[in-house]
């Protein structure tokens, strides 16, 4: 595996999904406000971070792939920000699409003595619009897919990836021959059929299939996920679940990775590390297991961490050997 790391460099992923700005407004408490019973908090500093899947491209970047974004941004002040972080951190964003019909999702975060106070969304999360949608699939299916490794959807339910986009990326993409990972969430859950690998947590999985999957009572669940796996014609499905690892099954074998011992800090952010490496490994070609494991591994990293940061690739390469 830490052999297959090293061929993660150059690697070309299409990441089509929602993609925001995570601002942090940091200081302290002064004093409580005259005008109604709450703090007052004096801005020492202000930060503004990519979130969403652009965070899936942080990781990937972090690893030595090349990211490609594709996703709809407002034509607006909080939109050119978005741009110029991309472009700091070194995300192409030839796949943006920019559009007057849309606002570009902001999360902002009032942080006082390393406690959140507040968190203000200025967001849509109605699903864009068939004009949009049409020049997302476009600029993907002419443009950018035939050069590219894997494609990655990395959903967060803010309405960039509709049922239509879903099948006619999926349809280009195993023309081309190339395969397909999913991060879901529950509005488009059912609508990834045939994907190549699709990584639904416990809480997705239940939600999404609208099943009772207690990993618990093995035979149940890995019963619930054939259904699953049956219903949407999976290649591949991995199901994280937190504390007690991962499973990965092809519908034939399942393959259980216990997670590992460590100190968590935060768990913000693993499923954007997990996804993404798992992304480079499937565009390589292993096995169930070696994907499974060094996601797994991975993810966990990530979770010694304060805050959404990106995998560090020379720990995780350190940690791969010792597998």
């Amino acid at each position: 595996m830490k052999n297959a790391i090293k061929k993660f460099e150059g690697l070309k992923v299409l990441v089509i999904g929602d993609v925001m700005i995570d601002a942090y407004l940091i200081g302290y408490v002064e004093r409580i406000s005259p005008e109604a019973p709450v703090p007052v908090v004096a801005v020492e500093r202000k930060e503004y971070r990519l979130g969403g899947a652009a965070n899936v491209a942080l990781n990937l970047v972090a690893l030595g792939a090349k990211p490609i974004l594709c996703s709809v941004i407002g034509e607006d002040l909080d939109g050119n920000d978005l741009l110029g972080l991309l472009e700091n951190a070194g995300v192409s964003s030839s796949g943006i699409i920019r559009s007057k019909e849309r606002q570009t999702t902001t999360k902002t975060r009032v942080m006082a003595q390393n406690h959140q106070m507040i968190r203000i969304d200025n967001e849509q999360t109605d699903v864009i619009t068939d004009y949009d949608s049409y020049v997302l699939s476009q600029r993907i299916i002419n443009d950018l897919l035939p050069a590219a490794d894997v494609v990655l959807f990395e959903d967060y339910d803010k309405g960039v990836i509709s049922q239509g986009l879903i099948e006619q990326i999926v349809l280009h993409a195993h023309k081309h021959k190339i395969k397909v990972v999913v991060d879901p969430k529950k509005r488009n859950f059912i609508n990834y059929k045939g994907v190549d690998l699709f990584k639904p947590n416990l809480k997705e999985l239940r939600d999404g299939f609208k099943k009772d999957a207690d990993p618990s009572d093995v035979a149940s669940f890995e019963m619930a996920v054939s259904d699953l796996m049956k219903v949407m014609e999976l290649k591949n499905i991995m199901v994280t679940m937190s504390e007690r690892g991962v499973m990965i099954s092809d519908g034939i074998k399942f393959e259980y990775i216990p997670a590992h011992i460590r100190k968590i800090a935060d768990v913000s952010g693993a499923g954007d590390t997990v996804i993404s490496v798992a992304s480079l490994c499937v565009a390589l070609g292993l096995s169930n297991k070696e994907i499974a494991a060094l996601s797994n591994l991975a993810g966990g990293l990530v979770c010694e961490e304060v805050g959404v940061v990106p995998i560090n690739i020379n720990r995780l390469t350190e940690e791969a050997a010792k597998l």
